[in-house]
Formats: C-alpha cells, structure tokens, sequence
C-alpha cells in the first residue's frame, strides 16, 4: 500500500463536500468544504480545466445546471469562470489553489480530475505543480487511465487512484469504442495505470475487479456515492471508506 493512503481513507469522505442545496450549501463550494471539514470526514472534489488551464473546482463539464452561464467549462478562463454567479448561494467557482488553502491539511481530501477520454491531459501538469508542496492527506483518482498516467510523469508523488464501475451503459464515455469501455469496467489497463486504490460504484459491489484488487494486491476500495447507512452497511465487507452524501454517517 502507498504510505500516504492510510491517512486518506481514514474517515467517510464527503461526496463534493458536505453539500446540501436545500440549505444553499451548494455541490464543490467554499461552504461544503467547511461543513465537511467541521464534522471530520474527509472531503472529495472534482477538478476540470479552464481555457487558460487553470485547474477548476467543479463538477459538470457545462455550467448550466449550477451557475447562470450556459456551455462548456472550459470554453471560459478561470477568472471568467471564478466570476460566474452560480444559480443558488454567493459563492462562485475557485481554483484547487483556493481549495487546498482552505483544507490546509486538516482533512483527508481526494481530488478528482475529470476527463472527457478525449486524449486532453494537459491539466496534469498544472495540477502537479499546485499539489507538489501540499503536505496534507491528499490522493488523486481519475476514470480516465491516461490521466492518472499523466499525473504519475507529471511528477505527482500523492497516491493514485482509478475509479470505475463494471456498467457504464448509463454514463458519458461516448468518444469510447465498446471495447475501450470493456477495459474500464474491468480494469484492463492495470499494468499501464497502476493505480494506488479503486474508487468503484456501489451499486456494483461486490465484483471481481476490485475484490481481486483488494484481497490479492492489497489496494485499498473506496465506494461511491453511498446515500444511506443502510448502503453503507452493505459495501462495509467490500470496501475501505465510502464516499457518501445525503446523510451522515458515524
């Protein structure tokens, strides 16, 4: 196991921080973070790249459902980006820069980096940099292996993780061919990704990738997005720590 990962999975890990639209503590902000952090748990993040190749919190690859603009992500520059009004709350966008100010190494954080699988890793590089000083519990995980790839030689020396889920028949992986979606859902790029842990979809637990993962190569298993303590108790026997939103667990 890297030497890093136990400090990671130490505590649930809140899905985009401890987020609660109701309340207006929107998805991947300032408030979900603080949230998560007053309650312990560790917190889970997406980045994405602006135009300029900032390194941006944010979920969607379009800005539609979350804030007032409308298109992709990376159509605008970060600071075009950071001054976007989102539909609901005060806070706006920040760059992993802000994000990491703001953890500080007080809890675990896990950095998702997007990927439309259409080849672009240049954020990599930036994310590198930005990460390189960080002293904190830290890891990174991707769905795409050529990104966590670009990480490792990027210089990244934080642990690494795939995620994944054996159907992928509900999500976006179009630019894939059938059997490029073949190999995600079962892993068939472990010997050129090399991941550090696996962050695998609940609803298809248990399966053979990460159970071999686990019990033969002693990778740690996170699982996503756990809503209830009842689906919590159900992947505890096959997992290490669970993403989880909508709820609270102890």
């Amino acid at each position: 196991m890297h030497p890093k990962l136990a400090a990671v999975f130490a505590r649930p890990i809140a899905h985009r921080g401890l987020h609660d639209a109701k309340t207006g503590i929107i998805e991947n902000t300032r408030p979900a973070f603080a949230a998560a952090m007053a309650h312990g748990y560790g917190i889970e993040c997406d980045i994405q790249p602006a135009r300029d190749g900032e390194a941006m919190v944010f979920h969607d690859f379009t800005l539609d459902r979350l804030t007032t603009g409308a298109g992709r992500v990376d159509a605008l520059s970060g600071e075009a980006l950071g001054a976007l009004p989102f539909r609901a709350g005060e806070n706006r966008m920040e760059p992993l820069a802000a994000l990491l100010d703001q953890v500080a190494r007080r809890v675990p954080l896990i950095i998702e980096v997007k990927s439309r699988h259409d080849g672009n890793i240049a954020i990599a590089t930036r994310i590198a940099e930005l990460v390189a000083g960080y002293q904190g519990p830290l890891a990174l995980k991707s769905f795409d292996p050529a990104m966590v790839i670009a990480l490792r030689e990027a210089g990244v020396t934080q642990p690494l993780g795939i995620v994944a889920m054996q159907d992928f028949s509900d999500d976006a992986v179009t630019p894939l061919s059938v059997d490029a979606v073949h190999a995600l859902g079962h892993l068939l790029h472990f010997s050129h990704s090399k991941p550090d842990f696996l962050s695998w979809n609940q609803r298809d637990l248990p399966c053979a990738a990460p159970f071999l993962c686990r019990s033969q190569l002693g990778l740690p298993v996170m699982s996503w997005t756990i809503r209830s303590a009842e689906d919590a108790s159900r992947v505890r026997p096959h997992c290490d720590q669970i993403v989880f939103e909508g709820f609270l667990p102890e």
